[in-house]
């Protein structure tokens, strides 16, 4: 189980947003340009895998997304991480996926801190952990610059890039997996919400055939205390005539 920590605003040492920013880098082989995109909470679900392997499920988590709905995600998987861990920390989840710096900078104070009183010095290759997707800004600043870039050749011809083109398309794999892995989520989440729809559809049925079932009770019983009401009437014509025959 975890250890838990309590410190607000202060971590230790005083780091700086540059130093905190190295530190994330450094530990997970990221390349993040500013605090800004931990917003997306995978960082930190990579955090907890490497505190407690087999705390999180790496192949759900969203390493390359600019999407709210999955930095949302990301953040319920960290949660559930928590919880399994006893971490009795809650997550501003509505506040860090905002994107602000300094929402971000205090929960990064905070996780340093929970960090150092939980990290084992267990070596951890990040990169491997995430199947070889590449984390930040500056990543995907480094892909953009590798495909724009034109191929430098020398005499006949003979392209001396071809290391940046297999890495290019190592990379684009790697994309397309992801993006066939977002798909599928999607799918499910869909196939989900027309399973939803339908059966409070159904419910709404069942009520509405309810209530018409009701109503027409009531209509019919209106009819019959109607009759009713008039029997008695024509008896009481009757007696009333009856006696003044006689």
């Amino acid at each position: 189980m975890a250890v838990n920590v309590y410190s607000t605003n202060v971590t230790t040492d005083n780091l700086s947003r540059h130093d905190m920013l190295s530190w994330v880098n450094d530990c997970l082989r990221s390349q993040f340009t500013k605090i800004e995109e931990l917003c997306t909470g995978a960082a930190y679900c990579q955090y907890m895998d490497m505190l407690f392997p087999g705390s999180v499920p790496m192949k759900r988590v969203k390493f390359r997304t600019n999407l709210e709905h999955e930095y949302i995600q990301n953040f319920k998987i960290l949660q559930a991480a928590f919880k399994k861990m006893n971490v009795d920390k809650v997550i501003p989840v509505d506040k860090l996926i905002k994107g602000r710096f300094q929402d971000n900078f205090e929960f990064l104070q905070w996780f340093k801190k929970f960090f150092d009183a939980n990290y084992d010095g267990r070596e951890y290759d990040a990169l491997e952990a995430r199947s070889g997707i590449m984390l930040g800004q500056g990543a995907i600043q480094n892909e953009l610059g590798m495909v724009q870039s034109p191929p430098s050749r020398i005499g006949g011809g003979v392209n001396v890039n071809t290391s940046k083109s297999s890495s290019q398309n190592s990379v684009t794999n790697q994309q397309i997996e992801e993006l066939n892995s977002q798909i599928s989520d999607m799918r499910l989440n869909f196939e989900g919400l027309e399973k939803e729809r339908d059966f409070y559809f159904s419910k709404l049925r069942d009520i509405e055939i309810l209530m018409v079932s009701r109503h027409q009770m009531k209509y019919r019983q209106k009819k019959r205390n109607i009759k009713v009401r008039r029997k008695v009437l024509l008896m009481l014509i009757e007696s009333y005539c009856s006696c003044w025959a006689r």
